[in-house]
Formats: C-alpha cells, sequence, structure tokens
C-alpha cells in the first residue's frame, strides 16, 4: 500500500513515536520523521540538506558552540575549584553549609558554562565528595549538584536561552536579562529546602576558616569570579551583542587559564577542544533535524491544528499555563532541551500570542521547565553524569530527586503566575 497521500499529521506522530520507542536517538528520530513527510506528501527528498543548513546557518546560533568551549575552559583551568574553595570558606560551619555551597556556585557557573551537564561534570568532582566527607547522604548531594547546574541553562549566558530567542525572534540580550531573577528565585527554593533538610538530618558546612584564609581564597578565586561582568557586562553595556560575548569569555577563559593561573598546557588545550566541539557537534545536530521536523509542522497546518486543539482543551490563560507547564515536564522526562523547544514552540508560541503573552517571560517559563526536566528520570541527563561521578546507582539517585523536582516546580509556578518576578529587571535597565 502506497504512504502517500496519508495525513501528514498521523505520518510525522507515528513515525517519531515508532523511532522513539526502537530507541532511535533524538536528533535521527525528528529527522526521520520530518523525511518520511516530505517524502509522504511528495515534496522531495532534495529539500532535506537545504533545510538541515537553513537551521544551522544563523549567526546568533554560533554563541552555541563558543559558550560550550568557554564553559569547559573554564572547567579545566580550575576556576570552578578556586570559586568552590571560597565559597565554602564564606558559609563555613552553618546549617546546610555545604549543600548552600553547592547551590551557590551552581548558580554562579550557570553565568559562566551555559549547559547543565557541563556544569555538573565541572562542580560533581568538586563538591558531591565534599558533601559525602561531611556526612551528607550521597544521593541527596548528587541530587541538590544536578539540580543546582541546571539552572546553567536559565541563568545567563544560556545556550537555551539563545534557541529560544532564535525561535521566538526575540532578543536574547533581554532574554540574557530576563533569565537572572528567576534563576535566583529557584535558587533560593533549592537553599531552603536544604537548609530544612540539613537541620533535620544534622549536616553541616565544613571547616571555618581565619580571615586570613578566607582573603587568600577570595584574591585566588577574583579572575574567576570576574567572569560573569566580563560577559554579561559587555552585552549590556552595549559593546558585543551575546553571539560576540561568546567569543570574549572563550578569549578570558584562555587568559586566566594560560596567563593568570598557568594551568592551560597545549595537551590540555588539544583535549579541551575535542570536547567542546563533541558536545557542540551534538547540540547543532539536534538543532539541524529538529528544524526539519518544525519547518515541516509548520508548512504542512500541523501546528494551527495543534494549537487549536490546545486552545479547546484550555480556554483562559490560567489553565492554559498549568496545561503548558505539565506538558513541557513530561517531555522534560523523555527529551533533550533542544529537541522540546524544535517541537512544542511552533505550536505553544501562537498560543502565547492568542493571550497576549510577553514572549521573553514566556520564553523563561519554558526555559525553567527545560532545566527542572534535565534531572528528572527517565532520561534526567544530569543525573546520569552525577551518578558516573557520585558512584550512586542511578535509580537510587531517581528515587531521591524528587523533593527537590517539586521545590522547583514549586519555584516555577510562582514565576509562571507572577510575570512581574521575571519581567522587572529587563524592564528596568533595558525599558
Amino acid at each position: 500500500m502506497s504512504l502517500v497521500g496519508l495525513d501528514p499529521l498521523l505520518v510525522l506522530l507515528g513515525s517519531f513515536g515508532l523511532l522513539v520507542a526502537l530507541q532511535v536517538p533524538i536528533a535521527f528520530a525528528l529527522g526521520l520523521s520530518g523525511a518520511a513527510v516530505l517524502y509522504t506528501t511528495q515534496m522531495g527528498f532534495r529539500m532535506l540538506a537545504d533545510l538541515m543548513f537553513a537551521n544551522i546557518a544563523k549567526f546568533s546560533l554560533l554563541a552555541i558552540p563558543f559558550f560550550i568551549l568557554a564553559g569547559v575552559i573554564m572547567g579545566e583551568t580550575g576556576i570552578a575549584e578556586r570559586i568552590v574553595r571560597f565559597v565554602k570558606l564564606l558559609v563555613g560551619q552553618a546549617v546546610g553549609g555545604l549543600a548552600v555551597v553547592t547551590v551557590l556556585v551552581g548558580m554562579f557557573w550557570g553565568a559562566v558554562s551555559g549547559s547543565g551537564p557541563a556544569s555538573v561534570a565541572a562542580l560533581g568532582p568538586i563538591l558531591i565528595p565534599a558533601m559525602g566527607k561531611e556526612g551528607y547522604e550521597r544521593s541527596f548531594a548528587t541530587s541538590i549538584t544536578c539540580m543546582a547546574a541546571a539552572l546553567a541553562i536559565v541563568i545567563p549566558p544560556s545556550i537555551a536561552l539563545v534557541v529560544y530567542g532564535v525561535l521566538a525572534e526575540t532578543s536574547i540580550a533581554r532574554l540574557f536579562l530576563a533569565g537572572i531573577v528567576p534563576g535566583v528565585l529557584v535558587g533560593l527554593f533549592l537553599i531552603g529546602y536544604a537548609v530544612w533538610l540539613s537541620r533535620k538530618h544534622g549536616w553541616r558546612g565544613g571547616t571555618r576558616g581565619s580571615w586570613r584564609d578566607l582573603w587568600i581564597a577570595g584574591k585566588d578565586a577574583f579572575w574567576g569570579l570576574l567572569t560573569p561582568a566580563i560577559i554579561l557586562g559587555g552585552v549590556y553595556g552595549g559593546v558585543v551583542t551575546p553571539t560576540e560575548a561568546a567569543v570574549v569569555a572563550v578569549m578570558w577563559g584562555l587568559f586566566v587559564g594560560g596567563v593568570i593561573y598557568r594551568t592551560l598546557t597545549v595537551a590540555k588545550l588539544y583535549r579541551i577542544l575535542v570536547e567542546a566541539a563533541t558536545s557542540s557537534a551534538v547540540v547543532m545536530l539536534v538543532v539541524a533535524f529538529a528544524g526539519v521536523f518544525a519547518w515541516v509542522m509548520a508548512t504542512q497546518g500541523i501546528v494551527d491544528r495543534m494549537a487549536q486543539a490546545l486552545l479547546s482543551i484550555a480556554s483562559n490563560p490560567v489553565t492554559a499555563l498549568l496545561v503548558i507547564n505539565l506538558l513541557l515536564l513530561i517531555l522534560g522526562m523523555l527529551m533533550d532541551a533542544i529537541s522540546i523547544m524544535y517541537i512544542t514552540l511552533p505550536i505553544l508560541l501562537p498560543v502565547a500570542r492568542h493571550f497576549g503573552w510577553d514572549p521573553v517571560w514566556f520564553g523563561l517559563v519554558v526555559t525553567v521547565n527545560l532545566a527542572i526536566g534535565l534531572v528528572t528520570p527517565p532520561v534526567g541527563i544530569n543525573l546520569y553524569v552525577g551518578a558516573h561521578i557520585a558512584g550512586v546507582p542511578f535509580d537510587r539517585l531517581a528515587s531521591r530527586v524528587w523533593p527537590i523536582v517539586a521545590v522547583s516546580v514549586a519555584a516555577l509556578l510562582l514565576l509562571t503566575y507572577v510575570p512581574e518576578i521575571t519581567l522587572w529587571l529587563p524592564r528596568l535597565v533595558m525599558g
């Protein structure tokens, strides 16, 4: 029986679901299901290569490989270790001190890395053993580290916000500014939970250092602590665009690692370039294939049909936001953040326009959802990285992470229904 003439929606979702069930990587599942629609609608496979190229040939997306490279450089040159040492001395022996340190450093590292898994890889080997040594339950230590690292895709510079800005045709600089308060708010919720649980179990910080120790550690960490100011100050000062800021971040990392700390060797630089190139290739492959999927949805009228279906389920904004959050949280359990954006935003952005929602605020609601998705089983990629670092069985870690997910969702709901929390800072700075 010929497949030509079948309903494009049936072909697209049917082939995608089948490929996912066969455990085909998400990027290829998206591309192949899009190609299936091109075949059944007789649009021709010749368009496939052009579509893939068009999806990645965008100036704004150049920020992705450069921010990935910057994050790897700063993780490999000892910047993370110096920042952790300074914050540990700053917090001292307070109740839940090391857990608080973990969240604070995760929030700060978000302003350096832009990638959740990369942040776990940089911070996990330092923070998880330190908490274990002070008596913290290892699965909790790993879970809180993974969620704190997930804030890297909310707090600027963020790869997810770059992708959203491109898809929604929204100012990336404004999105970066809007990401600061939501990232800090989720972090404060995590700190509150960590302190409460630590008081219950008697978990504390590390050894309290002298003022001299604190001064030495602060001086040593100064160049790393200056990194967000260099990156974001250039953007909001009008000196560089977000894409150019990514290049500045790379050069700053090379300067700090090679000239200030002198930890950057030729062999280490080679490893850094290989790791960054591999990670960037994976992300850009997802962007290329997911873009084909999104284009097919738009041209075949699938977007309009699904948007109308969503509006029929939730006819008022309060219910619509609840449904959207639930949808994104469920998808976050199954896919990576960029794939989710390419699949859902063509459907969700018309809904947002229908209700007159601010695209910057909506972008942060989406991104916080996706950050939570980085730690939700069964496909929470941060958890896999953390479990490997900590030597904790994944199933045990997956069962321990749900209270942290619940706390993060509480912060998400606050951001969802009080948009001013997200929007006041960009309005204050940029008007």
